[in-house]
């Protein structure tokens, strides 16, 4: 007897079988994808769109106003998630699936998963060159899609029904592992989307995706453990990787255990509740006074679920001890060995509760342990100090205090630009995933979408999004989707009038102030924007304050309300918190005609003498 087959056309196939793959959380068996985001055009409408239309129930499609908007939404779905449910994003072909290739690498360098399915021109190549088709004058193969490539972590082009089979398999095989986890880019040519195949009903069974728990391989295990038992000054660096792990309590357990200071990357933070004792707060260059002061002596780094970027490593000038050993305990290994450190190949979580058994009996002495805590409570007394409400033009530091002291248990979202630097320093952050950052790639614009995304991911949390004037500039339509939704977040646009932190990077520089500021840009005249009123034709209910009180009040109340809510605030550009800090590596150029850039210039090359190589 021949395989039970079923006919339906390639883009119905692709519907059937996301409709058709779950996952467990809290034991609970549920969808893996949480729907599909979709801008229909003549590359996808036909095909996508109708086989999307007949599953509308078991897997929703929420329509975006932007593809890079929506696919930044999608992410952050993913990441609010902790990797364990996704989405899809649909597009045309041409402009429509270029507006997410920086959103495909977004998701690249966050270690993020996601589905990607744009549109692709005609297999048949008949109506060739085809609407919006960009055209290689060498190579008949070539579409705008092969601008994926180097940002997916799989890409395939569908040219024929069949080829769907192993493409999807495949693609659920790197969204769901932990080490190779990324976006994922299956180019549906808009003809082949239309072609039916008999398609065998097994590959549309129901298919169950759990976690996979790398375990540790014994001697890179012996090698950690045996670091760890000789060090003197060890520090513990938290990063994204213990989140998605849910490796929270064990590190918890494990800090507490053996008296490890912990301090904690952007995409690590929340890791420990901020009051957590040996919670030290951020590292690096937007690292607390706490958390730097013991990373510049540590001997041992346990490096738990990071890829140690430059704003984490201050540029690798922030560990000033010779005999530094780094251990990189992570799934993936291209970043556990990132700098020379002895791997340790494995789940966060398995390996974290080894390394508890391995270790027992021994413990740091009490003297590093009590100079962490005294450490955080003098950082902890600048904090205050830096968020404490202003009468005068406030700056990002008492914006940040307002929104803690009026919304203290809200899950905050913020992405580029100087807010993400202060927010490190300085947010309070509570349970695991409270706080949301994208700063692996730093993406203006992410902010907005992004909030829809984690309120999508987690309902029934109280969502603040604090945006500078620049990134809502940049990407402010999500919010017509947020309204749409019944997605209700709250939005805080700190207006400074520009480019605020890159305008500080280039007077640090010694770069004159030019093209950051609105002030400082080629102008016949200023255009006195008015966000309150732009976000209110977009269907938040929108208001502007006028100083730190009125802002607080403005929280509270907003924090009732049913509809997405956007609150601006004018903030001064030039103000940032002093406290804590560390030296980032920004080239400064060799000659200038301005005596600022010469002395800036001296200053970098004396500063990248503490720069670690290899």
């Amino acid at each position: 007897m021949g395989q039970k087959t079923v006919r339906l056309t390639m883009a119905q196939a692709v519907a059937r079988f996301l409709t058709a793959q779950k996952t467990v959380v809290g034991g609970e068996t549920v969808p893996i994808f949480g729907g599909v985001f979709a801008i229909f055009g003549h590359g996808n409408v036909a095909g996508v769109g109708e086989a999307l239309y007949a599953v509308r129930d078991e897997l929703p499609t929420y329509r975006g106003q932007n593809e890079q908007g929506m696919a930044n939404a999608a992410i952050a779905y993913a990441k609010a998630s902790f990797r364990q449910r996704f989405m899809a994003v649909t597009t045309s072909i041409g402009p429509g699936a270029l507006n997410m290739v920086t959103s495909a690498a977004l998701a690249h360098v966050n270690r993020l998963p996601v589905l990607l399915l744009p549109g692709d021109v005609f297999a048949n190549r008949l109506p060739d060159p085809v609407l919006q088709q960009a055209e290689d004058f060498g190579d008949g193969t070539i579409t705008v899609n092969d601008a994926f490539k180097p940002v997916s972590r799989y890409f395939d082009r569908i040219t024929r029904p069949e080829q769907i089979i192993p493409a999807l398999r495949r693609a659920m095989q790197v969204l769901t592992d932990p080490a190779e986890c990324g976006p994922v880019t299956l180019a549906l040519c808009q003809d082949v989307q239309a072609e039916a195949y008999d398609y065998p009903e097994s590959f549309f069974a129901e298919k169950v995706w759990t976690q996979r728990r790398i375990m540790p391989d014994a001697d890179e295990f012996a090698e950690a453990a045996a670091a760890l038992r000789g060090a003197k000054k060890p520090v513990i660096i938290a990063g994204g990787g213990v989140l998605y792990s849910q490796a929270s309590d064990v590190l918890s357990g494990f800090a507490e255990t053996f008296g490890i200071p912990v301090m904690e990357t952007q995409a690590g933070k929340s890791s420990l509740p901020h009051d957590h004792p040996l919670n030290m707060g951020s590292v690096g260059v937007t690292g607390t006074s706490a958390a730097n002061a013991l990373a510049q002596e540590a001997d041992v780094v346990l490096a738990v679920g990071t890829r140690l970027q430059d704003f984490t490593t201050g540029s690798w000038a922030l560990f000033g001890n010779e005999d530094l050993r780094i251990i990189g305990l992570n799934v993936q290994p291209f970043d556990a060995a990132k700098h020379n450190a002895m791997p340790l190949v494995a789940d966060a979580r398995v390996g974290l509760s080894a390394l508890v058994q391995g270790l027992t009996g021994w413990q740091v002495a009490s003297e590093w342990t009590q100079r962490a805590r005294d450490g955080k409570a003098a950082w902890l007394k600048d904090a205050e100090a830096a968020t404490a409400a202003t009468n005068a033009l406030p700056s990002d530091a008492q914006v940040i205090g307002a929104v803690q002291r009026a919304r203290p248990e809200a899950t905050l979202v913020c992405a580029a630009g100087g807010l993400p630097g202060e927010l490190h320093k300085l947010w309070k952050a509570g349970g695991p995933g409270s706080y949301h950052l994208e700063y692996g790639f730093s993406t203006m614009g992410y902010e907005i979408a992004g909030g829809l995304g984690v309120k999508l991911a987690r309902p029934k949390d109280d969502v603040v999004v604090m945006v500078g004037d620049g990134s809502y500039l940049m990407l402010n339509s999500e919010i017509v989707s947020s309204v749409m939704l019944g997605a209700k977040i709250t939005i805080v646009v700190l207006d400074n009038s520009g480019y605020g932190c890159i305008n500080r990077l280039q007077m640090a520089t010694g770069g004159a102030n030019f093209n950051n500021l609105m002030k400082d840009t080629r102008h016949v005249t200023l255009p006195g924007i008015d966000f309150a009123a732009h976000a209110a034709a977009l269907g938040a209910k929108a208001r502007k304050v006028g100083s730190i009180s009125e802002l607080e009040t403005a929280l509270r109340e907003s924090e009732d309300e049913a509809v997405t809510s956007v609150i601006v605030i004018d903030t001064d550009p030039l103000i940032t918190t002093e406290a804590g800090g560390f030296w980032w590596d920004v080239a400064v150029p060799e000659v200038s005609e301005r005596r600022e850039v010469n002395a800036a210039r001296e200053a970098y090359v004396k500063a990248l003498k503490a720069q670690r190589v290899g």
